[in-house]
This record gives structure tokens, C-alpha cells and sequence, in this order.
């Protein structure tokens, strides 16, 4: 391709929320202008530009350079600084916790910050402007048939509550499983899927909840799947009657989105984007994070009607239609990098 006037640099091999997101992005905006990512761990289809290639671009034309890393930053500076390309340096933020010295320093020197939530801005002691991730609502859409996916995917019926992402204490997925482990003593009918990959760290950790359920005779109900492809993660969405994200830290946090445009309410804790996610009892709940009984009772009482249940999955791919359209993320990132292309 030719010279590009956005990069999106990802300095990461290993797959991260991170990666992900500019793999979703980059392929959306580059309709609208001229951006490319560059780094490792990319798929192979979208806009690239060799790491090696950068120091010789171009002097001449200004450039954005929209980093998500703290050496994304630092890799920014040393181009504009050390090789005088003529960069606008663009920060987006999804921590949401003190900053370093350093991380501070770094922000300083950017031209422009985002924030991906109201939360991750109070972080930050400058200006930011709030972008809010996306999904595609093509992607994720709820099923013409519900029973049929449930059955070509072999599970079983009543009512079905996931807990998707990576397993590990972070993620909550001990707290799934014991919230798990309370509502099927409440319910007859209700069962539970765990899916994800624990890395090397972590297969201690999942052992030991495999081991949970199995000795409190719950193995037939709570069920624990390998991950699978983006390609077929939506229709285990499509399954569930509920979704729960009991996260004990979270940046962002995509999973309850995923689940609300194929119309499944969430239970989620109260961090990363979940409260902003999840704005009103018509599409879930919030509970503070750690606290096992209250993930239990607010899904126990969004299981109790079934009707208000289904409600609920209709106003919550209503919400994310409305309010988290990945085309309208790609849309608004667009516009800045355009304004400070302008200045």
C-alpha cells in the first residue's frame, strides 16, 4: 500500500484485547482513509506496514500515530523526535488504575488521549476524549433458533448461563463456578458453560475447579469447553439465556457486549465498562466484584420470570444496536484522526 497517513502500531506478538481491537478497526477505517497497522501478531488480511520500513517514510507529510502501549508511546516519540517524522501522537487508555511516573511522562507528551470509558478518563490528569469500544452487530446477532443451535452444539436444555474469556483468578472464573454451584441447588433446570483457554500459569487454577464441580456432583451441569475460533464464538452467545462477567479487574471488557447483540442480558461486576455497559435493570445487573452471593442472587432473580428474562435479551441487542456499533467507534476515530491531521 502506499505511504499511510494514520499507523496503528502493535508491539505485542502474543493476542491481546489490544491486538484484537486493531484488527477489528483498522479494516473498517481504512475505508475512510489512508491507516495501516504495523508490528507482529496481525492477520495477514488487513492494511500493514513493516516495522523496519517506518524511520524511512517520508519527512514531508504529517502523520497520526495512535498508540495503545506504553512503548507504543515511547516507539511514537523516538520516531518524531529521533528520525523527525511528522507525527500527531494519539493515546488511547482502558486502564483503570493510578498511572506511573513513566506511564504519566508518556501521556504528557502525546498530542491527543482517548479514553475508552468515563471510568478509565478519572484515571487521567488530562483531557481525554471518551470512545467507547464497539462490535460488529453482523457478527453477533441473536439466533433464528435458538433450540436448533443448542442442539447442534449438543447441550442441554432449561436455562443456560455462560462465563466466557480467558480462565484465571483475574477473570473471575472461581467465581463463576461457586455462583454456579449456588444456582443449581436453587434451580432444577439450570446449567452453566465455562469456555476459554487457560494459559501455562493458569491450568493449575482450572484443574482445581474442574475438580470443584466434579466432587459436588455437578460435572453434567456446569460444563467446561476449550475456546474456540472468533468464527464460531457467537453462536455459543446465541445459547445462552444469561451471560456472567465476573471480572475482578477488567480494562474494558467486550464479552457482555458480544452477549447483549445476540440478545442475552448479563450479570456483570462492577468493573472496567461493565456499569456503562449495563445502564438499567431492563438489561442486567451490576454487583460488586469478589462477592460470590450477590452474583448468585442477581442472577437467581433475573432466572425467576422467564418472560422478563426474554425482554431483557430483546432490550439488550436494542442497546448495543443504539449505542455500540463498531462502525460508529471506527466513525468517531476517524473524525479526530482527521482533526489532527487539520491542525
Amino acid at each position: 500500500m502506499k505511504d499511510p497517513v494514520v499507523i496503528a502500531p502493535n508491539l505485542k506478538r502474543r493476542l491481546s484485547g489490544v491486538t484484537a481491537t486493531i484488527a477489528r478497526l483498522v479494516p473498517l477505517q481504512a475505508k475512510s482513509i489512508d491507516i495501516a497497522a504495523t508490528g507482529p501478531g496481525l492477520p495477514a488480511d488487513i492494511p500493514h506496514i513493516p516495522l523496519g520500513r517506518l524511520p524511512f517514510l517520508s519527512r514531508r507529510p504529517m502523520r497520526v500515530w495512535h498508540a495503545r502501549r506504553n512503548t507504543e508511546m515511547l516507539l511514537g516519540l523516538i520516531l518524531r523526535n529521533v528520525f523527525r517524522l511528522k507525527l500527531k501522537l494519539l493515546f488511547t487508555s482502558a486502564s483503570q488504575r493510578p498511572h506511573t511516573g513513566y506511564t504519566k511522562w508518556l501521556i504528557g507528551k502525546m498530542d491527543a488521549i482517548v479514553a475508552t470509558s468515563q471510568k478509565t478518563a478519572g484515571y487521567l490528569e488530562r483531557d481525554a476524549q471518551v470512545v467507547m469500544h464497539g462490535i460488529n452487530l453482523e457478527d453477533f446477532t441473536p439466533p433464528q433458533d435458538k433450540a436448533a443451535v443448542r442442539e447442534k452444539l449438543r447441550l442441554p436444555d432449561g436455562l443456560l448461563l455462560g462465563c466466557y474469556g480467558r480462565i484465571r483468578h483475574q477473570k473471575g472464573t472461581d467465581a463463576f463456578v461457586d455462583a454456579m454451584i449456588d444456582l443449581c441447588g436453587r434451580f432444577d433446570t439450570v446449567s452453566g458453560i465455562v469456555m476459554g483457554r487457560a494459559t501455562e500459569t493458569h491450568t493449575a487454577f482450572l484443574a482445581e475447579l474442574k475438580d470443584k464441580v466434579a466432587k459436588t456432583g455437578l460435572s453434567d451441569r456446569i460444563l467446561f469447553m476449550p475456546e474456540v475460533t472468533v468464527d464460531q464464538i457467537a453462536e455459543w452467545y446465541q445459547v445462552l439465556d444469561l451471560f456472567i462477567a465476573p471480572q475482578r479487574w477488567e480494562g474494558f471488557g467486550l464479552t457482555p457486549l458480544e452477549a447483549m447483540a445476540c440478545g442475552v442480558p448479563v450479570v456483570a461486576t462492577d468493573v472496567g465498562a461493565f456499569s456503562e455497559i449495563v445502564t438499567d435493570p431492563s438489561l442486567g445487573r451490576v454487583v460488586a466484584p469478589d462477592d460470590i452471593p450477590a452474583l448468585a442472587d442477581a442472577a437467581a432473580e433475573m432466572l425467576e420470570n422467564r418472560d422478563s428474562l426474554a425482554l431483557s435479551g430483546q432490550a439488550a441487542r436494542t442497546h448495543v444496536e443504539q449505542n455500540f456499533d463498531i462502525h460508529g467507534e471506527a466513525e468517531t476515530l476517524v473524525a479526530l484522526y482527521q482533526r489532527l491531521l487539520s491542525t
